[in-house]
C-alpha cells in the first residue's frame, strides 16, 4: 500500500484494544479501508494484535491511551492529529465490571469504576467532538452492553456506568447531528472473551461471611451460564462496522440473542412484572 492510499483512507480510534471487543473491532476497522489506532494503557499487550495486523498487512497502529488521565488521552489524540489531520471514527470500548454489593463497594472503588467506563469515556468524547464538529463529519460508536438497559444484582456500579453513558449518548446524538457527527450506542450481550476472567471484585464481596453469599454463588452460576452462550468477539466488531459505514446508523444496534431477548422482556412487561422475572431467574440458583 503507497503512502498516498494510507493518507486517504478514513482514520479510526478504538480504546480498549488489548483484546476481545478492541480487538477485533480494530483489525474489522482496517480490514474494511479505515487506517484504525488501536489504542490501550500498555501498549506492550498490543503484540498479538499487531503481529495478526502485519500478517494481513493491515493500516493499524498501536498506541498508548490511558483513559483515565486527560493529559494521555490530549497527547494521543494530539499525536494522531499531527500525523493524520482527522479523525472519522471514534470507539469507546475500553472498561470492565466491578462485582460486588452496594454496602460491600468501597466509596474508592465506585469512584475508580467511574472514572474509567464513563468518564474515560467523556474525555476522548471531548477531545474528538471538536475536530468533527470543524470537519463536519464524524462517527462516534459508545459500547454498553444489555447492562445499559437491564440491571441485576450485585453489579450496580457496573449499570450505573452503563446506564448513564446510554443517556448521555443518546442526549449529544441529537446535540451533534445538525454537525455531521453520527453517535451509535452497541449493545451486546455475553461475549467471548477474557472479560469475565477480568472481573473486578470489591473487596468486602470477597468475605466469606458476606450476607449477600447466596447472591453471589447465583451470580457465578449465571455468569457461568452466559458463558456457554456467549457469541464471539468479531459479531459485535461486525456490528460497529456497520454502525461506521452506514450514512444513518441506528442509535442503537444490539448484539446477541441473549441480549434482544432480555431486552424486549424489559420494554414488553411492566416494572413490577419484570422484577419478579428477573428475581425468579436468580432465585433458581441461589
Amino acid at each position: 500500500m503507497s503512502g498516498g492510499e494510507r493518507e486517504a483512507m478514513q482514520t479510526a480510534i478504538v480504546t480498549g484494544s488489548s483484546s476481545g471487543i478492541g480487538l477485533e473491532t480494530s483489525l474489522a476497522l482496517a480490514r474494511n479501508g479505515f487506517y484504525t489506532y488501536a489504542t490501550m494503557r500498555n501498549p506492550a499487550k498490543g503484540k498479538a494484535l499487531v503481529d495478526r495486523a502485519e500478517k494481513e498487512e493491515l493500516p493499524l497502529q498501536v498506541a498508548e491511551l490511558d483513559v483515565d488521565k486527560s493529559e494521555s488521552v490530549k497527547n494521543t489524540i494530539d499525536g494522531i492529529m499531527e500525523e493524520r489531520k482527522r479523525i472519522d471514527v471514534v470507539v469507546n470500548n475500553a472498561g470492565f465490571a466491578l462485582v460486588g454489593a452496594l454496602e460491600e463497594t468501597s466509596m474508592d472503588e465506585i469512584k475508580a469504576q467511574f472514572e474509567t467506563n464513563l468518564f474515560g469515556a467523556l474525555r476522548v468524547m471531548k477531545a474528538v467532538i471538536s475536530i468533527m464538529r470543524r470537519q463536519a463529519g464524524g462517527t462516534i460508536v459508545n459500547i454498553t452492553s444489555m447492562g445499559g438497559r437491564v440491571a441485576i444484582p450485585l453489579d450496580p456500579i457496573y449499570h450505573g456506568t452503563k446506564f448513564a453513558l446510554e443517556g448521555i449518548t443518546e442526549s449529544i446524538r441529537y446535540e451533534l447531528q445538525p454537525f455531521g457527527i453520527n453517535v451509535v450506542l452497541v449493545e451486546p450481550g455475553a461475549v467471548k472473551t477474557n472479560f469475565f476472567d477480568n472481573l473486578k471484585f470489591a473487596h468486602g464481596a470477597t468475605r466469606q461471611d458476606s450476607p449477600y453469599a447466596k447472591f453471589m454463588s447465583g451470580l457465578q452460576a449465571a455468569a457461568a451460564h452466559m458463558v456457554q452462550d456467549a457469541i464471539p468477539a468479531r459479531e459485535v466488531a461486525e456490528a460497529i462496522v456497520q454502525a461506521v459505514k452506514s450514512d444513518s446508523p441506528q442509535m442503537r444496534y444490539i448484539v446477541g440473542k441473549d441480549a434482544q431477548a432480555m431486552i424486549e422482556a424489559k420494554k414488553s412487561m411492566g416494572d413490577r412484572e419484570f422484577e419478579k422475572f428477573m428475581s425468579a431467574r436468580f432465585a433458581e440458583r441461589q
